[in-house]
């Protein structure tokens, strides 16, 4: 909350922005124009107010602005629409707000598809004007600024495992080991962790890279449907089977099949699938001779498939011959050190894929997302990237592009870390923000002192030794480094 009573956004880059701004106002009704221009002077802005879009300056005066706002409704039989394209033809990078009537929200919305930055809903309430305003001229800043630091380089593949934390590091390892190899495989992680990435790297790793790589979802289907898409099936075998069909163990002769979500076939499916990896030969439904295949397997799923036998849901002997080598790929929350990376290149794959330039990444939403929980993972962090590119204005993304569970989870976690808040609210030492910091990676990793000091950097002794010391010093009896010797001894 800042002196002037009004909450900020959530990204600290906008809260302030707005201040020494040089505001352009078109507003036919004085009175009204007249309160606007006094809300944002209060916020110290300069505003000059016109009443028609036959007044739009020329450019040279236009680029002065930091953002233009204009009623739909103006003099002379103008209206915002014409101030738009007047502004966006002259000087395309001033953010035009439109303020609106509730009947005029529609042609509100499609401007802002023309260039509209955003659209303000009558009747004005000053807290979002001037949080609006100050939004603007923060993606504008951002939008004009120097290229985020990084190297650059070319578009990345459609799809590609992207990753340095060590978690990743051992993935990529046990990959290039087993790819040049004819091991059947299993891939085990959460859903959205990217499993199919790693199957495809180890087809892309193998002898077999140049032949398909076929992939099936076991859980999509039903049994009988399953059972003709992998095995084929003869003409007339079953109702509607007009002619032979060839499965997906056939359609990948020579390459890879990729079988995801294995842990949801039949008891049925499963017999078969153990006689396949047994004896390298299929049966179509319908048919009386077995087809040799040669086909790598590759499954994966996000069960633990050994409490499944334990339930007698699945197969042991089936598990055996899945796992000859297995896969853990970790969940995003386990490798939160890849998270900036993959926002990188994420950005990268849907700007090519939706064919627009990137957006500019405001630092916000590298801090908001490397503390959101990421439930569903890599595929959550994917969908929320495209989102923001999406609602981005101005060719920069910021935090209020972002859904709202993780803005949500950011003001929840912000709350309850207040703590470690603006060192302007209580000036702490550096020994208080250093034990501050610590609660809060410990908060963050549950209370694994074992996880914290890798966080941290340090080993674990070396942090015990820090809350022995804490300990100490809140009960008013200091410890020597040769008593801190002594607790390590004992």
């Amino acid at each position: 909350m800042t002196q002037d009573g009004i909450e900020r956004p959530a990204a600290g880059a906008v809260g302030g922005a707005a201040t020494g701004a040089n505001i352009l106002l078109f507003e036919d009704d004085d009175a009204l124009s007249g309160l606007l221009a006094r809300v944002l002077r209060a916020d110290g802005c300069h505003v000059d107010v016109l009443d028609s879009a036959d007044d739009v300056p020329a450019a040279a005066k236009l680029s002065r602005y930091d953002v233009v706002l204009s009623d739909v409704h103006l003099a002379n039989d103008t209206n915002g629409h014409d101030v738009l394209k007047r502004v966006r033809a002259a000087s395309p990078a001033t953010p035009v707000i439109l303020m609106t009537a509730y009947a005029d929200i529609e042609g509100a919305m499609s401007a802002v598809g023309e260039g509209a930055y955003d659209y303000l809903a009558k009747p004005i309430e000053p807290t979002e004007l001037k949080r609006m305003v100050a939004e603007a001229i923060a993606r504008r800043k951002l939008a004009s600024g120097a290229p985020e630091e990084g190297p650059t380089r070319p578009n990345p593949p459609v799809a590609q495992i992207v990753g340095t934390t060590p978690a990743m590091l051992s993935v990529y390892k046990t990959v290039a080991h087993v790819a040049p190899t004819t091991a059947t495989i299993l891939i085990v992680g959460e859903s959205g962790t990217g499993k199919e990435l790693v199957a495809r790297a180890i087809h892309v790793k193998s002898p077999r890279k140049n032949r398909p790589f076929v992939a099936i979802n076991c859980g999509a289907l039903p049994e009988s449907i399953l059972e003709s898409e992998l095995f084929g099936h003869e003409r007339g075998s079953f109702t509607g089977a007009s002619a032979t069909k060839l499965g997906l163990f056939e359609e990948a002769k020579g390459g890879t099949l990729f079988l995801d979500e294995i842990g949801e076939i039949s008891p049925k499916m499963q017999v078969q699938l153990l006689r396949v990896l047994q004896e390298g030969e299929i049966r179509r439904v319908g048919a009386a001779e077995t087809i040799k295949i040669d086909v790598r397997v590759v499954a994966a799923t996000n069960r633990d498939l050994k409490s499944e036998v334990s339930s007698g849901r699945f197969r042991e002997d089936l598990l055996f011959r899945l796992q000859v080598v297995m896969v853990q790929v970790p969940p995003l929350r386990d490798r939160r050190g890849d998270i900036p990376l993959l926002i990188r290149h994420f950005v990268a794959r849907h700007s090519e894929r939706l064919g627009r330039p990137e957006p500019r990444v405001a630092p916000e939403v590298f801090e908001m997302l490397g503390g959101y929980a990421f439930p569903g993972n890599v595929r959550e962090l994917s969908h929320i990237i495209e989102r923001g590119m999406l609602l981005a204005r101005e060719g920069v993304m910021t935090g209020g592009d972002l859904p709202p569970d993780v803005t949500q989870a950011w003001h929840a976690d912000e709350q309850g870390q207040g703590a470690m808040g603006s060192l302007a609210d209580d000036w702490p030492t550096l020994a208080d923000l250093e034990r501050r910091y610590i609660d809060r990676v410990l908060s963050r990793t549950g209370g694994n002192k074992t996880r914290a000091a890798e966080v941290l950097g340090i080993d674990r002794r070396t942090l015990n030794r820090m809350f022995a010391r804490e300990r100490a010093n809140q009960q008013g009896t200091p410890l020597s480094d040769e008593d801190l010797d002594a607790m390590d001894e004992d």
